[in-house]
């Protein structure tokens, strides 16, 4: 049996590409392979810890009436992680803050448990007028200062359409291009560029792809944004492989129980890439007991992904 044991595990270590542990080797052979009293994990792959998906609010309707103060407070009091500031709402996170006023927003974040993950801004870089889309750029590279400032890690930006009137592959070059400008100013500060998939075509899963196959800077990530072109032909896993490997840190989702969009097949894929980032709540509806709400959207996100 010795004899018989050891021919065997010498016959499949030599064989290219094994894999042991709940990869397709049986008990029997399992424990031929190893020696009588080694313990067998046959679950060895299966014992990885589940990424930590974390999550917070986007001031998009539900935070944009509170200052600073309370947007924070309302954070603790629901239990959300996090929360993405933003622009030209009542917190008053902008350009125009003083420096200690940029220290007193970091200091507010630091003493509380919730994250300021960074800054949504509005800036876009498909405009075909040039002096346009440098004032998108210039003033991008503003609010990455910003953003160092108050300690977030990165700023939120759209694509944010394809022109009709230029050719999808100029306006697309000019997007990464753009990208490419401000993620590296970025990279300087430490910080992420993470580019929301948004507008009437920049949504799509197969022109962002088209987008980030011409990024170079691997500070530039993309932001999920559960839309509901991602459900388009090939569907959610197929859209999501297109641009996977460029996921940032940062998913927005919608009220998750509105069962418009499979939101535990997409915690699913994302546990699948090892996503240990930021799940953002960007509401649209206007519940009278807004606390209550962002209570019950924590509770149903927890469910979804045990």
């Amino acid at each position: 049996m010795t004899k018989r044991r050891d021919f065997i595990k010498k016959g499949l270590i030599g064989s290219a590409g094994i894999a042991i542990g709940g990869m397709g080797i049986s008990h029997e052979t399992y424990a031929l392979i190893t020696d009588a009293n080694e313990p067998i994990n046959l679950h060895a792959a299966s014992d990885r810890k589940k990424p930590l998906m974390k999550f917070g609010l986007v001031t998009y309707q539900w935070g944009k009436d509170w200052d600073l103060p309370t947007l924070i407070s309302n954070c603790e009091k629901t239990g959300f992680q996090s929360v993405e500031l933003r622009t030209q709402h009542a917190h008053g996170v902008e350009t125009s803050l003083s420096a200690a006023q940029r220290a007193e927003v970091k200091k507010r974040f630091a003493n509380s448990p919730v994250t300021c993950v960074g800054y949504g801004s509005n800036f876009e870089y498909h405009s075909p007028d040039q002096a346009k889309l440098r004032e998108n750029i210039e003033q991008t590279k503003e609010y990455i200062k910003l953003c160092k400032d108050i300690g977030a890690t990165g700023i939120k930006v759209k694509p944010n359409n394809l022109p009709p009137e230029v050719p999808e592959e100029k306006t697309i070059a000019q997007i990464a291009a753009s990208l490419n400008d401000v993620g590296k100013f970025a990279g300087d500060y430490g910080l992420l560029v993470r580019v929301e998939a948004h507008g009437p075509r920049t949504q799509e899963l197969p022109n962002m792809k088209a987008i980030f196959d011409q990024v170079t800077e691997p500070n530039v990530k993309i932001c999920w944004n559960s839309n509901s072109v991602d459900l388009n032909p090939p569907g959610l896993e197929g859209n999501f492989n297109l641009v996977k490997r460029w996921i940032g840190d940062t998913v927005h989702v919608r009220e998750l129980n509105l069962n418009d969009y499979s939101y535990q097949q997409l915690f699913k894929l994302l546990a699948g890439i090892d996503f240990n980032g930021w799940i953002l709540l960007e509401a649209s509806s206007m519940p009278t007991d807004k606390i209550a709400a962002m209570k019950e959207q924590l509770a149903i996100f927890k469910e979804l992904i045990n």
